[in-house]
């Protein structure tokens, strides 16, 4: 009983907070009621974190920090679906029920406003369900929740992007099929099928379809890759953990140089980006395939002294490794100049970047991963960070 009652009291104190707040200005004087609201509701167990959530927003929107849509649509998020998800289980059908019920509040919140931006709800409503995804055993995760969907519908309101609607639709169609897929076919786990999902979506948006084709042709090399000699490299302990299931982790790490390019063309047009956005994905390919591939071509040598070392090793390259890697970067790079991303001469420029990067993984596995002082997506960050800097700096 106690749980439903506080349930429904979230329920009406978040509809009353959206159907008020036009009217109560200035508008730190509604954050003082929302705050006062979440005292009533912290002392009800079931909805005491998000009584802890809905405080920051409230002060975001008191200072005149977060828009009024982006305030109201961050509650009516969090409300409703938490509401859609609880009592379902860790499914994949309590992620469905969330963004649904999160798409059908946050489209009443913009006709009540009269705000339309499809796109800053889209990405609110997505950053929302993977931080479920990712957040699901911590006992703060609504209070991250409630930052991460604010501060993101945040920045894509403050770029001001302006995208047709068809398009956002068509992209959100084609990056869930993909995810979708991806989670069926066991190479993405649950935080893996939404954070591509949402990477598939920026490219889309901020470039096209062909952006999206060209990590789509990554995604499915290093899943045959992942795949090749499988039992051999579980018999070596060097194995990708869960079957070769892709998480958020791999995905961002190998993924988010080639978003930010993605939005930085969307906003510029500068044909330096297209450069990032290829050396990068080269790089993630380079080095997906010569880490898959290379451990079954015998121990590797240390990149730093040249010593023998064990399969696996941080840092150790094979000569198997090195020219899979060469094959990797090539295919990326042609695939991007086959669908009119880049010339053939960036085409050449970033094979090269993807040779130089997977190497750039490899030294900093060797100095800076072995000595646990970053783990193995920080190292793939700084990876593709290189590998597409080296592009953009020989177009510069």
């Amino acid at each position: 009983m106690t749980t439903r009652l506080g349930d429904r009291l979230a329920a009406i104190l978040t509809l009353s907070f959206v159907l008020i707040a036009p009217y109560i200005q200035p508008p730190w004087f509604l954050s003082i009621i929302v705050i006062l609201s979440s005292c009533v509701l912290f002392l009800i167990k079931k909805t005491k974190y998000l009584a802890i959530a809905m405080i920051p927003i409230a002060l975001l929107y008191g200072l005149s920090i977060l828009p009024l849509l982006v305030f109201a649509c961050t509650i009516t998020i969090l409300v409703m679906g938490e509401l859609a998800f609880g009592g379902r289980g860790e499914r994949l059908i309590s992620y469905i029920a969330y963004i649904a019920a999160g798409l059908v509040g946050c489209t009443l919140v913009m006709l009540y406003l009269q705000t339309y931006a499809p796109l800053v709800v889209l990405f609110g409503i997505v950053v929302a369900v993977l931080l479920k995804a990712i957040l699901r055993e911590r006992e703060d995760a609504l209070m991250i929740e409630a930052l991460g969907i604010a501060m993101t519908m945040f920045l894509i309101d403050e770029l001001n992007y302006q995208a047709d609607i068809t398009l956002i639709f068509l992209a959100v169609l084609i990056a869930f099929i993909f995810g979708y897929s991806s989670y069926r076919l066991k190479t993405a786990d649950v935080s893996g099928l939404f954070s591509g999902a949402l990477i598939g979506i920026i490219l889309i948006v901020f470039a096209d379809i062909r952006w999206f084709l060209v990590v789509l042709t990554f995604f499915i090399l290093g899943s045959v890759c992942t795949r090749y000699k499988y039992e051999y490299k579980q018999k070596m302990g060097i194995e990708q953990l869960h079957g070769g299931a892709r998480g958020y982790l791999n995905v961002f790490a190998n993924g988010s140089v080639a978003a930010a390019s993605a939005v930085l063309w969307g906003i510029s047009g500068e044909p330096m980006f297209l450069a990032l956005f290829v050396g990068s994905v080269a790089t993630a390919a380079a080095d997906t395939v010569a880490s898959e591939v290379g451990v079954t071509g015998g121990d590797p040598y240390m990149i730093t002294t040249f010593q023998r070392v064990a399969a696996g090793t941080n840092g150790g390259v094979t000569v198997i490794g090195e020219l899979t890697a060469l094959a990797g970067a090539i295919i990326i790079s042609l695939v991007a100049y086959f669908l009119g991303v880049i010339d053939l001469q960036m085409a050449a420029v970033c094979t090269v970047a993807g040779m130089v990067g997977t190497n750039i993984d490899s030294l900093v596995g060797a100095l800076i991963e072995n000595r646990g002082l970053i783990g193995n997506a920080g190292t793939n960050i700084l990876a593709t960070t290189g590998g597409g800097l080296f592009a953009l700096l020989f177009y510069l």
